[in-house]
């Protein structure tokens, strides 16, 4: 069943397109009949970037390798860009993404700086892109180690979000991706949290995936270049980004790390039952970590301010609030995470 949801934010409006089957209707969802870099990385399936290659009146193709954070780099960045002039492309001509949030984030931001910005489109292929990171313009890259602290608010023309091409994926990409909408019903539908806690979680995933981009959709409509609401979509992530600063030593994934870093930012009463939905889910709920290290990275956070960050805390499914904390308050905090 097909469903279309409208990103409302006024020219830069767009549809999100949910349909299984959706990834071989590209050539009538979005305007391929022109030159198309389509941007994908090693890890995702190639006959998904084929796909989209057929539909396309002149397709090119760069591939990000190795798949992964250590690929949304300004040099990849820099050879993407390279190619898109190497190729000749124009205002006129567009990109595609075709895979997960890294692949999105490193498109959007070529496609927003390539002569000052031309067309881009998002067709994520994990959960994790398909929650979160495909909706909602944050394109970037990473830079010594301190993740997207180079990038643009840019947003895509049209994303399509085919839920076919998930049985492609390994359950721990699957988890991984659960880790955002987890997140999103914390902090904003406590039903959708129950769902977590009491309902058959992978025989629900369309349901978890409209239900988180509503989510997101509403908080972006309000507030797109997060000055203030759309922070909430942090949860998690100022401790789960200082934890991922290190993930080659400690082998954790993106919503691995916001997991673990959502421990700390709940109420005492509700960790035991955060911990048992992450359980329920496979995520981790414990690491090896070093704690000033972790605090080390985070103190470059794009929250930051030179007093302190703002960070998301939620007594209750459904409903959070925000809370100004120095820095030093922050090292207290890592000791609720349960060590390995």
């Amino acid at each position: 069943m097909k469903r279309v949801l409208q990103m409302d934010l006024g020219d830069r409006s767009y549809d999100i397109i949910i349909e299984r089957g959706a990834l071989a209707q590209a050539g009538a969802y979005l305007e391929l009949s022109r030159k198309v870099m389509i941007v994908t990385d090693d890890g995702v399936p190639e006959r998904y970037a084929d796909t989209v290659a057929q539909r396309c009146a002149e397709p090119y193709r760069y591939v990000l390798t190795p798949s992964g954070e250590h690929s949304k780099t300004l040099s990849c960045f820099q050879e993407l860009l390279s190619a898109m002039l190497r190729y000749g492309f124009t205002r006129g001509d567009c990109v595609v993404a075709v895979g997960g949030g890294v692949v999105g984030d490193l498109a959007g931001y070529a496609a927003a700086s390539f002569m000052r910005g031309i067309d881009f489109y998002n067709i994520p292929t994990t959960v994790l892109s398909q929650v979160d990171s495909s909706i909602g313009g944050k394109t970037g890259v990473n830079l010594d180690g301190i993740k997207n602290i180079v990038g643009a608010f840019y947003q895509p023309r049209r994303v399509l979000i085919d839920l076919d091409v998930l049985a492609t994926l390994p359950a721990r990409q699957v988890r991984n991706g659960l880790a955002e909408a987890l997140k999103m019903s914390l902090t904003s539908d406590a039903e959708l949290f129950e769902l977590f806690e009491k309902g058959n979680i992978y025989d629900r995933i369309d349901k978890i995936i409209t239900r988180s981009l509503l989510i997101k959709k509403a908080v972006v409509e309000r507030d797109e270049r997060e000055s203030g609401l759309r922070r909430v979509l942090n949860f998690g992530h100022t401790i789960g980004h200082g934890i991922e600063s290190f993930e080659n030593e400690n082998g954790l994934y993106h919503g691995e790390c916001v997991a673990l870093g959502m421990l700390p930012m709940v109420s005492d009463a509700l960790r035991p039952r955060l911990l048992q939905v992450l359980e329920r889910i496979g995520l981790p709920t414990a690491v090896t970590m070093d704690p000033e290290r972790v605090y080390a990275a985070l103190l470059h956070d794009k929250k930051a301010s030179l007093d302190g960050v703002t960070v998301v805390k939620v007594d209750e499914p459904g409903s959070f609030r925000f809370e100004e904390l120095p820095f030093g308050a922050l090292r207290p905090l890592l000791n609720t995470i349960p060590k390995e």
